[in-house]
């Protein structure tokens, strides 16, 4: 009998950042912070990130790219193919942004609540070391999709929620903006919504959730609202912006206009985006607008208002 990969521990602070190297042959010129370990936890990989921050005046405002994958697998290093062309780095990094891509724990290395606390460890790490990195400590958002979607929904509204009673309480792991694209936000909700042409159970035992928890969503509904976004939602949420495609057949759009409703509803700053005729991962739809809608929201949310000190 195969023993089922245990819940993750905190992870540790490993220390200091790697030094940078400048990259000229990009369309925006750029230093790259590359392989940088966040955080340790004994008997598994290292947690990296990679840092890319515009040459330029520092500090600059913060984006965390959080990458999807249904928790089994994906990498911080590559965007997948309808987002690579989308040009999401340039495109951030061309407004002045740095862009950090954060690695997770996936669901055969360790269950949940081990992926959520692996992004809070990105942001402790970038945000204790933000002077060295030249990054602005108080403007940090995030950016996620699908899988990292979810993480990132999480991450904005349940950054100090008591997923592992080890974890430092003291550290801030807070985030003043989130985009949130074609994303799971009521585990329980998912297979009740999903429409005639969806292509995943996901109430079955072998579904991403189900190896996510560790049981399938009918067999651990407290898990499975433990492990929802919408459950944590709250009238200080940090402005989000939620986008999904109108005809996912992974992630029903209904799973973002449901926490739309739960922010909008308890007065939270929520703006949704259903992109008519768009399958998951936008397929169907042009991206780069999209892209360029995500830029624009950080803009406005993490750039100080005229007049405003840094």
């Amino acid at each position: 009998m195969t023993a089922s990969p245990p819940q993750g521990l905190p992870p540790s602070e490993p220390g200091p950042p790697p030094e940078p190297r400048r990259v000229t042959g990009s369309a925006v010129p750029h230093d790259l912070y590359a392989d940088a370990v966040v955080a340790r936890v004994p008997g598994y990989r290292d947690l990296t990130l990679d840092l890319l921050r515009p040459v330029g005046a520092a500090p600059v405002p913060l984006v965390i790219w959080i990458h999807g994958g249904a928790y089994l697998g994906g990498t911080h290093r590559e965007m997948p193919p309808p987002l690579r062309a989308a040009r999401l780095d340039e495109h951030l990094l061309g407004a002045g942004f740095a862009v950090a891509h954060a690695s997770y724990r996936f669901s055969g290395e360790a269950r949940f609540p081990a992926q959520a606390l692996d992004v809070r460890a990105a942001v402790r790490w970038l945000r204790r070391n933000a002077g060295r990195l030249g990054i602005d400590a108080a403007r940090f958002g995030v950016w996620g999709e699908s899988a990292g979607g979810h993480l990132a929904a999480l991450a904005c509204l349940a950054p100090d929620a008591p997923f592992d009673a080890e974890e430092a309480p003291d550290d801030d792991a807070t985030l003043q903006a989130g985009v949130i694209w074609y994303a799971p936000s009521d585990f329980n909700a998912m297979r009740e919504q999903a429409g005639p042409d969806a292509v995943i159970d996901h109430d079955a035992p072998g579904s991403p959730e189900a190896l996510l928890l560790g049981a399938p969503i009918p067999a651990a509904p407290a898990a499975a609202r433990a492990a929802s976004p919408v459950t944590y939602a709250h009238a200080d949420a940090p402005p989000m912006l939620l986008v999904h495609g109108g005809a996912d057949r992974v992630i029903p759009a209904a799973q973002s206009e449901e926490l739309h409703r739960a922010l909008d509803g308890r007065g939270a700053d929520s703006r949704l985006t259903i992109v008519a005729g768009a399958d998951h991962c936008f397929l169907g739809a042009d991206v780069e607008p999209l892209v360029e809608q995500a830029v624009a929201f950080f803009e406005e949310k993490l750039r100080p208002a005229e007049g405003e000190e840094r």
